[in-house]
């Protein structure tokens, strides 16, 4: 009998997602536009995303260039962007903002790297979760006479080469991450 693990599968590309995302919004040295994706604006009486009221260009290796789509909004879009409290530089000018982004010290180097690994360690919290969750349901089906014992085993090394799968590319993200704040 084949064993579903289509809901196994989605946690785990839930939490490499999830890594993902909270990996774009940790600063490099680097001027990256993904560290405002996360920013809205208050704009037309409501807030809205950064990328409907703006593009965002790399004017330079370290600085960002927003162009407002209406000139208007440029000081709620800086405002947006110091409150967001990324740890880059913002100034506006007629044409819209600019974002700088420091050099990052080494002690501000080793707690972004810090705060990179714990959020690895969340991501195989969720891993292990969904490992276990799953574990439970096949020795429930086995209990069940749903599975046989041989298939309970088989599908145990199944999951855990899946787990084992996602757990190496957990770690080549943070791999990545680190390699890019090294700058």
């Amino acid at each position: 009998m084949a064993y579903d693990f289509k809901s196994f599968e989605v946690k785990l590309a839930g939490a490499k997602e999830w890594l993902g995302r909270e990996y774009q919004g940790l600063r490099t040295g680097r001027a990256t536009p993904a560290i405002l994706d996360g920013i809205s604006v208050q704009a037309y009486g409501s807030m809205m995303p950064l990328k409907q009221v703006a593009t965002i260009g790399v004017e330079d290796a370290r600085s960002l260039r927003v162009q407002a789509f209406d000139p208007g909004i440029i000081k709620d879009i800086e405002r947006a962007i110091t409150q967001a409290d990324l740890g880059v530089g913002v100034g506006s000018d007629a044409s819209g903002v600019r974002v700088t982004f420091p050099e990052l010290t080494g002690e501000r180097r080793e707690q972004l790297i810090k705060l990179a690994k714990a959020k690895l360690e969340d991501a195989r919290t969720t891993v292990r979760q969904a490992r276990d969750e799953c574990w439970k349901d096949i020795q429930a089906q086995e209990e069940e006479g749903a599975i046989t014992e041989d298939d309970k085993f088989r599908l145990k090394d199944e999951m855990q080469k899946k787990v084992d799968a996602m757990n190496e590319e957990l770690q080549k993200a943070f791999e990545k991450k680190e390699t890019e704040m090294h700058g």
